[in-house]
């Protein structure tokens, strides 16, 4: 008579831990990256192209920008600011997309180029239930 192994059910958690709770540069501090702000100067659709695709959304969004009132800005910043644990409000997103947009960009920019190089801390947990 042939043994059957039954089913299994394996369960895997990941929890990651942020520690920041603030922007990790200015939204002025354009000479902490120097690359970012002269790409911003030289070729400003190809910087806001690259950051949402660095931060994993389509590349080509930016470019509604200016046909949805900045509203493609605002939703980037407020996911940055989520997925990142920095504090914030998405009135706050707003004002500052709309007052210094440029600015701004680049902040992201940073923001996410920094947080793709640092490794968040994460633990591992899988279970293997018998049934």
């Amino acid at each position: 008579m042939a043994v059957q192994q039954q089913p299994q059910h394996v369960i895997t958690t990941v929890t990651t831990t942020q520690t920041s709770a603030a922007w990790s540069t200015g939204v002025c501090d354009c000479c902490s990256d120097m690359a970012t702000c002269c790409c911003a100067w030289w070729c400003f659709p190809c910087l806001q192209c690259k950051t949402a695709n660095d931060f994993g959304m389509c590349c080509i969004l930016p470019m509604f920008d200016s046909c949805c009132c900045y509203a493609v800005s605002c939703h980037l910043r407020s996911s940055i600011r989520h997925r990142y644990g920095i504090q914030g409000s998405c009135c706050d997103d707003c004002c500052s997309v709309i007052c210094c947009y440029p600015c701004v960009w680049c902040q992201m920019s940073r923001e996410v180029k920094i947080r793709n190089y640092q490794h968040p801390s994460a633990a591992v947990v899988t279970q293997v239930i018998s049934g």
